[in-house]
């Protein structure tokens, strides 16, 4: 063996190089791959740390909630390692299937009796704790039914003509994520799409009229539903309700705060012995912030500003339009998601219950979005291959 350092074993058909393993899909990824593994991996420790109490006083398992966590990270580092081997050429034949799919999934899981409502909203499929939210495959399939329009034009001249079909394909996917109701993942799943669509060369005027009716409509949908009204108002002053719609962003930043420049150190949070709800969970970064302080946040954030900028560059680097316009699409959706979380959690923005990207407590969530982040890589898979 020339190399001590490379190992192989012989499956029926071939050898399976140990290496390839290790680093996953490509030299190219080696560095992603790196980011995203580091970042489930504190993810998990985290989770540990800000569940302890609640996992013990509800189940009487202080480990609930981290053990579940690490076999999805396993069930999701294999995805990732599938996803990245996807020809999405030869996938692209079944975008339009893909995308009925989800959109039947978004209808089915409003049935009661199928979908599972949880906190208000019905947005699961699945029985017991083994949940699955179609709303997660339904923002992947509208990147891929997008990005192929995008690309099917060379340029955009007419809104009805180029842009009205994506308008179209995303408003129907919002409307039934709305009435489960999921207002949070339908706003990422817009931006995303509209970040594609900027990045279409599309006419400016398009978005600001675009925009002006995007603007009535949600201020009519916030005044349409009580709940999100309440958000509103406790965002912009939480002291108005305490104990009611206020009480969530005051015990986050109560939780912030004591953090400093160091935190209080790993498991010595104050704020997750009932005081912040479920942290484990939307708000898990400001246990986090807590425990670790300011250095250990802005490394967090660090790194997912270079998961970022991995994905920006497949994305830039890409010589094909329509993976060009799925990479824009998955790491926007990434990105987008992370910024109004962590928005959320300092108090910039109104409470959305959107997690926290490979970091929050969730199972479909973190194995889609490893899964979609594995896409991200089969595109420069793809590429360096070209």
């Amino acid at each position: 063996m020339k190399n001590n350092l490379t190992f192989s074993f012989y499956s029926s058909h071939h050898f399976i190089n140990f290496n390839e393993v290790v680093f996953l899909f490509t030299k190219k990824c080696r560095k992603m791959t790196i980011y995203i593994l580091l970042c489930t991996l504190l993810g998990i420790l985290t989770i540990g740390s800000s569940s302890r109490v609640w996992a013990l006083y509800k189940f009487n398992d202080a480990a609930y909630f981290i053990k579940r966590q690490a076999v999805f990270a396993f069930i999701g580092v294999f995805v990732m390692m599938m996803a990245s081997k996807v020809d999405l050429m030869k996938l692209k034949a079944h975008n339009k299937g893909i995308y009925l799919a989800c959109m039947a999934s978004l209808v089915l899981v409003l049935i009661p009796g199928l979908g599972v409502q949880r906190n208000g909203s019905r947005s699961w499929f699945g029985v017991g704790s083994l949940l699955v939210q179609p709303s997660e495959f339904f923002k992947i399939a509208i990147i891929l039914m997008c990005a192929q329009w995008l690309a099917s034009r060379s340029r955009i001249k007419s809104f009805m003509k180029d842009l009205l079909m994506v308008a179209a394909m995303t408003l129907g996917g919002f409307l039934l994520i709305l009435l489960q109701p999921d207002f949070g993942s339908g706003i990422v799943m817009v931006c995303s799409i509209v970040v594609m669509v900027l990045a279409a060369d599309s006419p400016l005027s398009y978005f600001v009229r675009v925009g002006f009716l995007g603007i009535l409509g949600f201020g009519a949908l916030i005044l349409s539903a009580p709940y999100r009204l309440a958000r509103i108002t406790s965002f912009i002053d939480p002291w108005q309700d305490p104990l009611g719609s206020g009480f969530q962003i005051i015990q986050s930043l109560f939780a912030i705060a004591p953090g400093g420049l160091l935190g209080k150190g790993f498991d010595a949070s104050v704020q997750k012995h009932f005081y912040l709800p479920e942290p484990q969970t939307d708000f898990i970064f400001a246990i986090f912030a807590e425990e670790w302080g300011f250095i250990g946040c802005a490394l967090l954030i660090l790194l997912y500003i270079l998961i970022i900028y991995e994905g920006v560059k497949i994305a830039k680097n890409s010589t094909n339009a329509y993976l060009a316009y799925v990479a824009i699409g998955i790491i926007s959706l990434f990105a987008i998601q992370v910024l109004i979380n962590l928005g959320v959690v300092v108090g910039l923005f109104p409470v959305t219950g959107i997690t926290l990207p490979l970091f929050s407590y969730g199972g479909s969530s973190l194995v889609v979005m490893m899964g979609s982040l594995g896409l991200l890589m089969g595109i420069a898979n793809h590429d360096s291959a070209a």
